[in-house]
């Protein structure tokens, strides 16, 4: 492990805003504006597409003046490669398929004037040896809040063009490059659970998580969840302690927790999509990304009981509430994590500006994700899945049930560790479901339904 410097900590507060996302809905997609007017940014931002969980860059100007400067500042004096990632260097450097692709994704971007940068807005990643560079940076540092952009995803904007190229998609795809990138993910939430991580949890007015700023964005958080004001950092032991933070008592209670008719929302997330008669396997890379359960379910034995049943999808916010709690009461008849990608996207979806955001339906087949099958109590559901999908720097799935344990509806199932990502409910075909979406309709749009709300209820 190198030693953490004030000049690599100074890279990543600022990189918080150049290589990071935004944490909070409503700020303007600062990329939107790029070449126009100031009277148009608000338009422009308004004309794009929408980014999943709502990780957008922000306010480029930051981004240009900080970044640059930090970036030439780790070129010039990059220290030593933490030992995750001088493997990383030494895996690409003498696989020759891996040392192919990560010549081949940088040279692939296209040259045109909207891809001279990231996604972000900081100046693009040259080659691979500048990408371990950068991410060699992020090991030893925290997302701090930030009003205008906050670090949600750096990874994912370091690869992001690169990973839209037909040689990304084949890198990290790549089952060597997913088991190293999977030990530098956990590398960083080594550090994101000690209690160097805190120096973030502070009062700071701008920076803090606790500052003036941060306080006016979550003015409840206090009487919301359980921390304790009076004690350093809240009481909170380290950044993942303060992301993975519980409720209060009272504060999400279980809709209809007698009527076992009544299936409630598993995470506090937003519907993305209902789909019904799923198929045993389909083009799941295509453009509308259908699903595929046995590659969903990693074929699995079970998956065949789900033929032509229904899947309910639904996406967390980066601000969301992290923890699974379980749509039924019933007992685990399986639970188990499933390695996959990180930082792969639908080819289909083109060049992905929150990459892999826009390929929610493609990552469930593919990406890190845990699976926790639930025999109901109610006969009338039977058996179902909860499928956590890990994405990007949110891969990190921890299920804390076991095999033969009895949960009721709303207990924990487990829970994302740095971040949110996206779920799946998976029902029989026999369980005819009416779905209650509290007004909405799934998509890109649809907001945040609190975790053990109603989101379902059984026909008989």
């Amino acid at each position: 492990m190198f030693d953490e410097t004030t000049s690599r900590r100074q890279f990543l507060r600022f990189a918080a805003l150049g290589l990071g996302v935004s944490l909070f809905p409503g700020l303007a997609l600062a990329q939107a504006a790029r070449g126009a007017g100031a009277g148009q940014a608000a338009a422009a931002a308004q004309s794009l597409p929408y980014r999943v969980g709502q990780w957008l860059p922000s306010d480029e100007a930051v981004l240009r003046s900080w970044m640059a400067a930090h970036i030439r500042e780790v070129e010039t004096n990059p220290g030593q490669l933490h030992p995750v990632m001088a493997e990383f260097k030494t895996l690409i450097e003498t696989d020759p398929v891996v040392y192919m692709l990560f010549h081949q994704m940088f040279e692939e971007i296209p040259r045109r004037r909207r891809f001279r940068r990231t996604p972000a807005g900081t100046p693009q990643v040259r080659d691979y040896k500048h990408m371990l560079l950068l991410i060699n940076a992020i090991l030893t540092t925290a997302p701090e809040y930030n009003t205008t952009g906050l670090v949600g995803f750096p990874i994912n904007a370091i690869l992001d063009w690169p990973m839209g190229t037909g040689s990304g998609f084949a890198a990290f795809t790549n089952d060597k490059v997913n088991a190293q990138l999977k030990k530098v993910l956990n590398a960083w939430g080594e550090f994101l659970s000690s209690k160097d991580s805190c120096y973030v949890l502070s009062d700071d007015p701008h920076r803090g998580w606790f500052g003036r700023d941060a306080k006016k964005a979550m003015p409840n958080f206090v009487a919301e969840f359980q921390c304790d004001p009076g004690k350093p950092y809240h009481g909170f032991s380290s950044w993942d302690d303060f992301f993975t933070r519980r409720f209060r008592e009272g504060q999400r209670p279980v809709a209809s927790p007698k009527d076992d008719a009544v299936i409630v929302n598993a995470c506090e997330s937003a519907p993305y999509k209902v789909a019904h008669n799923v198929k045993r396997q389909d083009r799941f890379w295509i453009k509308s990304q259908p699903y595929s359960l046995t590659h969903m379910l990693a074929g699995d034995a079970l998956a065949d009981r789900f033929v032509g049943g229904t899947i309910y999808q639904a996406f967390l916010s980066a601000l969301s509430y992290h923890r699974w709690h379980s749509p039924v009461s019933g007992r685990i008849v399986k639970a188990y994590l499933k390695d996959g990608s990180y930082y792969a996207e639908a080819l289909s979806m083109g060049f992905d500006p929150a990459g892999p955001n826009e390929s929610q339906g493609f990552i469930t087949d593919v990406a890190a994700r845990g699976m926790i099958f639930i025999e109901a109590d109610n006969p009338a559901i039977g058996l179902m899945c909860f499928m956590a999908v890990g994405m990007a720097e949110v891969s990190t799935c921890e299920i804390t049930v076991k095999v033969g344990q009895h949960v009721t509806k709303g207990e924990q199932l487990g829970m994302f560790h740095f971040g949110g990502s996206t779920h799946c409910l998976i029902f029989r075909p026999q369980v005819k479901l009416a779905f209650d979406l509290h007004g909405q309709k799934p998509g890109l749009e649809s907001k945040n339904i609190n975790i053990n709300s109603r989101i379902a209820t059984v026909l008989s």
